[in-house]
């Protein structure tokens, strides 16, 4: 298996689109739940995915040359030095541990690259394999926050996570940015 971290394209639309399909429960989050077309992965790629700074970074995790995930870092804050991270990969290929080397991989260029100093994340707390990677990537919880998420009509207590430069070397692989 070839994988590796890149910046999405126009090009990786039908990628996208076959993964939120495979995973409705990401296309919910964000914000593009229902049924899931050209039009909808072009818009996210165009208005979220696709960026370069200064407050948002994206990558696409690539798999044999094909679209299957994204890990990033977000609301950059250089005032106390601080990055929301997320991530989502695709159901099928969920369990090969892409997600925490891919998280490893945007964390390392958020300290180093970005100069942040906190990076944080959160998961639903009904989302073990989330809370996993986090942990896997050396993100230690902190915390539940009640109610915080909202889709649909459903609320959602949410475990947040962080990850400070000084902590430890994970120990664990990075994908390759390529």
């Amino acid at each position: 298996m070839d994988a590796h971290l890149r910046a999405w394209q126009p090009g990786d639309t039908e990628a996208l689109v076959a993964a939120l399909r495979s995973s409705p429960e990401v296309a919910d989050q964000l914000g593009v739940g229902g049924v899931v077309g050209s039009a909808e992965a072009q818009r996210l790629l165009h208005h979220q995915l696709i960026s370069d700074g200064p407050t948002a970074w994206n990558f696409a995790v690539v798999v044999d040359g094909t679209a299957v995930g994204n890990v990033g870092v977000s609301h950059v804050e250089h005032q106390h030095d601080t990055g929301w991270m997320h991530y989502w990969v695709a159901t099928p290929h969920r369990g090969r541990g892409l997600a925490s080397a891919g998280l490893v991989a945007v964390s390392e260029f958020a300290v180093t690259d970005l100069g942040l100093f906190r990076l944080e994340l959160g998961h639903r707390v009904n989302n073990p394999g989330s809370c996993r990677v986090a942990v896997a990537a050396g993100y230690p919880a902190e915390g539940i926050e009640r109610s915080k998420l909202r889709y649909g009509d459903l609320r959602f207590d949410v475990e947040t996570h962080a990850r400070l430069a000084t902590d430890p070397p994970t120990g664990r692989a990075a994908l390759p940015f390529g």
